[in-house]
């Protein structure tokens, strides 16, 4: 699965609408000013390091990001139709907790946390088209997101913070403490931490089905549709496509990330 550059791009300033749209006052645009600083890295970087995982495509983590959003969003409704108790959380806590969940994934101001990777055994056997940077010191995936959000002066409340803490749900081992408590008083206070992990969760598996699925259910090799993002082949493309394409580009401010998405 793969994005073409337009499509990055139009991911791109779809996230920054999102975050200005939703994030209020003066953290929304300390969150903006973060974001776009790096806007070379985010825009590009992948969900992760292997294809049996998801989104490890270049803009694969904005991609994957707003997919979490909308799930998130979507799965709140429901939880409200059946009775939660909205007055525990805000629906900013919500969004605000969706875009920053993976934001550890960034690696630190200095390093990339995914780095192409090198091996090519590794990447025709095991599919790992990335592979983790040993420059970075280790940090879980939350951690590390909330200390980047802490160190660039951009606050988040109790709420969000075990959300995010709490993303991965129950397939992190230290998120025992947090959600499985077996007295009322160790329960979480809120059901936002279980909204935004079901969103993740439902966002990842649809991921893994626009992936994998076809290569189950067809004995013929899977040919991309409109809906299946692929980056540029040799094939000469239209004068419509090119001019789509430029137009993308042409909103691309930074010449670098520009030069890498016409290559894309």
């Amino acid at each position: 699965m793969k994005l073409k550059a337009e499509q990055i791009q139009e991911n791109w300033e779809k996230f920054l609408n999102v975050i200005s749209t939703e994030i209020s006052g003066e953290r929304g645009e300390r969150l903006i000013d973060f974001y776009t600083k790096y806007e070379e890295r985010f825009s590009v970087m992948p969900a992760a390091h292997k294809k049996e995982y998801h989104n490890a495509f270049p803009g694969g983590y904005i991609d994957h990001v707003l997919r979490v959003v909308d799930c998130a969003l979507d799965i709140n409704e429901v939880w409200v139709k059946h009775g939660v108790d909205t007055s525990t959380y805000t629906r900013e806590e919500l969004v605000f907790a969706a875009i920053n969940h993976d934001l550890g994934k960034f690696g630190d101001e200095t390093h990339e946390a995914y780095i192409p990777q090198t091996d090519q055994w590794r990447r025709d056997k095991l599919g790992e088209d990335y592979m983790f940077n040993e420059s970075l010191a280790f940090a879980s995936v939350p951690d590390r997101g909330l200390f980047l959000l802490q160190s660039n002066s951009i606050t988040y409340t109790f709420n969000e913070m075990i959300a995010i803490q709490t993303h991965d749900g129950l397939y992190d081992e230290g998120n025992k403490k947090y959600l499985m408590g077996f007295t009322p008083g160790q329960k979480p206070r809120t059901s936002l931490p279980y909204i935004v992990h079901q969103a993740d969760l439902m966002a990842a598996r649809i991921e893994f089905e626009r992936e994998w699925l076809p290569q189950f259910t067809s004995s013929k090799k899977s040919v991309p549709t409109k809906e299946t993002f692929s980056i540029s082949t040799n094939k000469p493309v239209t004068s419509k496509k090119d001019a789509v394409r430029n137009k993308a580009l042409g909103s691309v401010k930074s010449e670098n990330l520009k030069n890498l998405l016409d290559n894309l």
